[in-house]
């Protein structure tokens, strides 16, 4: 589940033109085939993709239908190994989900095509639109800020016009053949909660308690069939939402399930934690976020504009990623005696991470009454601090922030220059 932020396809692995040609021959025959006249393609152009899937730019030259004048192919490049589910059908069932939607509802690419054979996919083209990563790894804070702002709002969209179409996506998938599908995160948070007790007592020293255990698995109810279900992207990572002109939409839905909405929702608190190249975001920024995606949902919940109830939801699910976080990026030989130093196999990169989501954990966990939750952050918050040793002990913020973050710092250091008292002037001694 965690996964770098870029899915652009490494130099030594580039698709190799024997790929790209028969991508695009698929393609052609596709859409011959579904709309009974010839189509062409031509100038075919990477989009990046992952080790799984080759995606493609392609001009339509010859068009008789009206098709637009680019389209995109994603063309997965594996069979499924066994016991995996296969990714090409869920994101196919997505697609046709959202391709159901009117337009103007719909988060994602419109599907016009898809070969379960050859497990390929004709989508529509969103056009050269920046990445939300893209926005982040910028040097604009506002441009950035707008991005998070309009990824919230997306994602609430996208949560309020799928709500009670979890029968309709099932449907979808038997239609292609899979007989069941869940959120692939539930069984990875399930065994977090098992074994995150025992891998922190070994690798940091601290010990959970049964109140902080039991807080922690209050959690669980998420996880299961509750009233607040919606179509969830799964893998919400920067580089997989595309911000166009119209708002962010989605692109990537290789692992779209449904589940409790607040899941998706505390990413706003816990940054991007399916992403493994995850960064800090400015103080304030995760209740904007959240404060985007409220009026969105509220619509059809209306019970979640009851701040309390909101709240302890998020916190359930904010402490569910933490120690899922916990369980996937913990470095084993953290038993060891002493910092962990220089020594990248030791992971200090992600400590850094940790120790930010146990930091905000215990901040939030103390505005809900968990005070066993809140003890054990700070535990491990300090453990996390004692392995660093004398390197940095704060995650970074995403790049686009930093130059703001220090502007602002300077400024809180610059020493305060004292202007002098003007004497009174002789008119007013005379009154």
């Amino acid at each position: 589940m965690i996964r770098p932020t870029t899915g652009k396809h490494p130099a030594d692995s580039a698709p190799s033109s024997v790929a790209v040609v028969r991508a695009l021959s698929i393609a052609e025959h596709l859409l011959t085939r579904r709309y009974g006249a010839t189509v062409r393609l031509a100038d075919p152009e990477d989009l990046g993709g992952s080790g799984r899937s080759l995606v493609l730019r392609a001009r339509v030259t010859e068009n008789p239908f009206g098709l637009p004048r680019s389209l995109v192919i994603k063309h997965y490049q594996h069979d499924v190994a066994p016991g995996r589910a296969d990714q090409f059908r869920i994101e196919a069932a997505s697609c046709q989900l959202f391709t159901a939607l009117p337009g103007e509802c719909r988060p994602s690419p419109a599907l016009f095509a898809h070969d379960p054979q050859n497990r390929l996919l004709v989508l529509e083209d969103l056009g050269r639109s920046a990445t939300l990563a893209d926005k982040l790894f910028g040097n604009d804070s506002s441009v950035a800020e707008r991005g998070l702002l309009s990824w919230a709002r997306a994602l609430g969209r996208i949560h309020a016009v799928t709500a009670w179409r979890e029968g309709d996506f099932g449907a979808l998938l038997r239609r292609l053949g899979v007989r069941s599908w869940r959120d692939p995160v539930a069984d990875e948070a399930r065994t977090a909660l098992a074994v995150v007790p025992e891998l922190i007592a070994g690798g940091l020293g601290v010990m959970v308690s049964t109140a902080a255990a039991q807080e922690a698995q209050a959690g669980a109810r998420l996880l299961g069939g509750t009233r607040y279900r919606a179509f969830s992207p799964s893998d919400s990572c920067p580089d997989n939402n595309l911000v166009t002109s119209k708002g962010v939409r989605f692109v990537d839905f290789e692992g779209g399930c449904f589940r409790d909405v607040v899941l998706d929702a505390a990413y706003a608190r816990v940054p991007f934690p399916a992403c493994e190249n995850s960064f800090a975001l400015p103080a304030g920024m995760s209740e904007a976020m959240l404060a985007a995606w409220r009026p969105e949902v509220c619509v059809v919940w209306p019970d979640l504009d009851n701040t309390a109830r909101l709240s302890a939801r998020l916190l359930d699910a904010q402490v569910l990623w933490v120690w899922l976080c916990t369980m996937m990026l913990l470095p084993p030989g953290l038993a060891q005696d002493g910092p962990i130093g220089r020594d990248l196999t030791r992971s200090p990169r992600a400590l850094l991470a940790l120790a930010h989501y146990w930091q905000r954990l215990a901040s939030d966990a103390e505005r809900s009454d968990r005070p066993a939750t809140v003890e054990l952050a700070h535990d491990v918050v300090r453990a996390l601090h004692i392995k660093l040793g004398d390197g940095p002990t704060e995650l970074p913020l995403f790049p686009a922030f930093r130059q703001r973050a220090q502007q602002r710092a300077s400024q809180r250091a610059a020493p305060r220059v004292s202007r002098p008292v003007p004497k009174a002037s002789s008119r007013s001694h005379q009154a």
